[in-house]
C-alpha cells in the first residue's frame, strides 16, 4: 500500500455539507483494512520514539486516526468536541470554517500542564478547526508537538492560521 493508494480511494463528494463545497470523503480509506493500517502506520512512523506525552483528536474523524495511533503509541486521547458533546466541565473557542462558524470545547482535565500533545485531524482547509483546538490545548498548558493532518487542501491556506506550528501532511489535492 502506497500514499498514492490512500489519496485515490478517497473520493470527492460535490456540495457536502452545502452546494458549492467539494467534500473530501476518506470512509473509503477507512473501510479497507490495508489503507487504513498504511494510513496509521504513516503516522507512527512519523511519531514513534518521539516524546509525546498525549495526542489529542479532533471530531469526528480526527477521533479515528487518534484512537488508532494513541493505542499503537501507548499515550492518551483527549477529544476535542463540538459543543454540547462533552458531559464534564469544559473550555470553549470558537473558530470559522469554510462554511461557517463553530465552537469546540475540551474538558479541563483533558491535558495536564507541561504535557508534549500531537494534535491530529484528517484534512486541514481553511485552518479554523486545527488553531482552535490548538488555542484550547494550550489555554489547558499543553505543548503542541506538532499539527498531523492526512490530507490538506492548500488552496485554502489553512497552514496561514497555523504559523509557528509544525505541520505534518502527507496527502495535498
Amino acid at each position: 500500500m502506497s500514499i498514492e493508494q490512500i489519496k485515490a480511494a478517497i473520493r470527492d463528494v460535490p456540495d457536502f455539507p452545502q452546494e458549492g463545497i467539494i467534500f473530501k470523503d476518506i470512509t473509503p480509506v477507512l473501510g479497507d483494512a490495508g489503507l487504513f493500517k498504511k494510513t496509521v502506520d504513516i503516522f507512527l512512523d512519523r511519531y514513534k520514539g518521539r516524546s509525546i506525552d498525549k495526542i489529542a483528536a479532533i471530531d469526528a474523524r480526527g477521533f479515528i486516526f487518534g484512537a488508532a495511533l494513541a493505542y499503537a503509541m501507548g499515550v492518551g486521547v483527549a477529544p476535542v468536541r463540538k459543543k454540547g458533546k462533552l458531559p464534564y466541565t469544559a473550555i470553549e473557542e470558537s473558530y470559522a470554517l469554510e462554511y461557517g462558524t463553530a465552537i469546540l470545547t475540551m474538558h479541563v482535565d483533558a491535558v495536564a500542564k507541561g504535557e508534549k500533545v500531537l494534535l491530529i485531524d484528517d484534512l486541514l482547509a481553511t485552518g479554523g478547526t486545527a488553531a482552535a483546538s490548538a488555542s484550547l490545548i494550550e489555554q489547558l498548558g499543553g505543548e503542541i508537538v506538532e499539527i498531523a493532518f492526512l490530507v490538506e487542501l492548500p488552496f485554502l491556506h489553512g497552514r496561514d492560521k497555523l504559523e509557528g506550528y509544525d505541520i505534518f501532511v502527507p496527502i495535498a489535492y
